[in-house]
């Protein structure tokens, strides 16, 4: 809900740490490979109960992947890289539920369960409606720059971040954190399957 606005903050300092890493010699993909590194290091913290160094690593995981996107854009977007980016980035979102049920199963594991369910629901309504929009060569206006068809919702990249955050924060509060975000995933998933209807009819 919020990423778009979030982008026209953070485009141009983004923009500006690009033309450093490209000047380096640094591309696109390593910047992938290295955010997600970083995202599998912040769930085996926070599985480990180092919930703050969790999201320390959580936090640079995502500037990482800010700056992949910035780095190819400054150079030569690739088919290759938009696959990557949202393959790595599904797997990232997906480990830190699992971390928390890790770290303390009993209190966690089903609301940890809850909300990966709702992932999936996110989630495959985002790039199901993606496979068929580039079928049809349809293209975000709101997302012009991604490498396939960016679908909104309540639950973007934004409020996940926000809501991982406030799981570090406050780990014990984690079943009631994941069961508010798994509604909120859950009425993304409703939004997006009506408007996939409408849209391909």
């Amino acid at each position: 809900m919020f990423d778009r606005a979030l982008q026209g903050v953070i485009r141009a300092p983004l923009e500006r740490a690009a033309r450093v890493f490209v000047r380096a010699g640094v591309g696109a993909d390593a910047l992938s490979f290295t955010g997600f590194g970083l995202g599998l290091a912040a769930a085996a913290s926070i599985a480990f109960g180092y919930f703050l160094a969790g999201l320390a690593l959580l936090l640079l995981s995502r500037l990482m992947d800010g700056l992949d996107g910035a780095v190819a854009r400054a150079t030569k977007p690739t088919d290759r890289g938009s696959f990557l980016d949202i393959t790595l980035d599904f797997l990232f979102y997906a480990s830190i539920p699992l971390a928390f049920a890790l770290q303390d199963p009993a209190s966690n594991a089903l609301s940890a369960a809850v909300l990966l369910t709702t992932f999936i629901g996110t989630g495959s309504s985002f790039l199901a409606f993606a496979i068929v929009a580039a079928q049809r060569k349809l293209s975000s206006l709101e997302f012009p720059d991604k490498g396939f068809y960016f679908l909104g919702g309540l639950t973007e990249a934004t409020e996940t971040l926000v809501a991982f955050a406030a799981m570090c924060l406050w780990p014990a509060a984690f079943p009631q954190i994941a069961y508010g975000f798994a509604a909120l995933c859950a009425i993304t998933t409703v939004l997006r399957i009506g408007w996939g209807y409408r849209r391909f009819d």
